[in-house]
């Protein structure tokens, strides 16, 4: 049977898996995203990958990373991977493997996964971002996946949510990135995420919903599906407190009733749309609509 190798690359840590075109995941491993310099992160990715392709049953790879990425993700310069700047990752992977790699925006990955097999299967029209050690986005406008001018369309966590905010990575200050993502958030409180209280997992979600609720009424978008750590592990405090600072905001008559929801694929999302992310550039559906 053909496979794809997934692979999902993220500030806290790398996954790898087979998968196949159904979308069933096989052999999955993972490690937390360590190495002093760009090699020996390199080296780490494939020593995990190793064993899944020793019997080389493989027609592709797709990849999900963290951006921003050059057009095709020939270069990646993830910025919560400081390692990597301008890193040649497809290439390296193409070099590695001997077969064809594809390499996209891991939430843009996402984006594909859920609307192949997530929560949103059957919608033309909708957002799916990552609300975890960054926060990111990849949206979905009449039935194609945004690119943008070098791949980078969907970066909601650069969304501007409170002018006064701390400051961001990428230079801003009070993007949603650096007010809700898992590392921003432990910084705040002064212990880890997972202890977050009501009160800052209802105020994460408000945060998420407002900027949304931008997004929505700049491209008339009727599901927003959320993925990642913080928002999943959050919960049900997270997605009404969103729910309801979206609704709040969508009052034109083509946004109401938007609605913000879980992703349907959970921990599997990632690497489903990695693996998305490979079928597609080979010709296969992804999205049929």
């Amino acid at each position: 049977m053909a496979h794809a190798l997934a692979i999902d690359i993220g500030g806290t840590k790398l996954e790898v898996a087979l998968v196949d075109p159904n979308g069933a995941i096989l052999g999955r491993r993972r490690a937390p995203t360590a190495g002093a310099d760009a090699e020996t992160l390199f080296g780490q990715l494939r020593d995990l990958v190793a064993p899944l392709v020793a019997d080389g049953d493989l027609d592709v790879c797709g990849v999900g990373s963290g951006g921003p990425m050059t057009a095709g993700g020939e270069t990646v310069s993830p910025l919560n991977i400081p390692q990597w700047r301008e890193f040649p990752l497809r290439r390296r992977l193409a070099d590695l493997l001997g077969v064809p790699v594809a390499v996209d925006n891991d939430a843009k990955a996402l984006a594909l996964g859920e609307g192949w097999l997530g929560a949103a299967v059957g919608c033309r029209n909708y957002l799916a971002m990552v609300v975890s050690t960054g926060v990111g986005g990849g949206l979905v406008v009449d039935g194609h996946l945004l690119d943008g001018d070098a791949g980078n369309a969907g970066h909601i966590g650069h969304v501007i949510v409170d002018l006064e905010g701390p400051p961001c990575v990428c230079g801003s200050r009070g993007c949603l990135e650096a007010m809700t993502s898992g590392p921003a958030i432990s910084r705040q409180l002064g212990y880890p995420v997972e202890d977050a209280p009501v009160e800052v997992r209802r105020h994460t979600g408000k945060l998420v919903g407002r900027a949304v609720a931008s997004v929505v009424n700049l491209l008339d978008l009727p599901l927003t599906v959320v993925a990642g750590s913080v928002a999943l592990g959050f919960g049900e405090d997270f997605f009404d407190a969103a729910q309801t600072e979206l609704s709040g905001h969508c009052g034109l008559e083509f946004t109401h009733g938007a609605r913000i929801v879980p992703a349907g694929l959970g921990p599997d999302g990632p690497l489903v749309g990695a693996a998305a992310v490979g079928w597609m550039s080979l010709g296969e559906t992804v999205l049929s609509l």
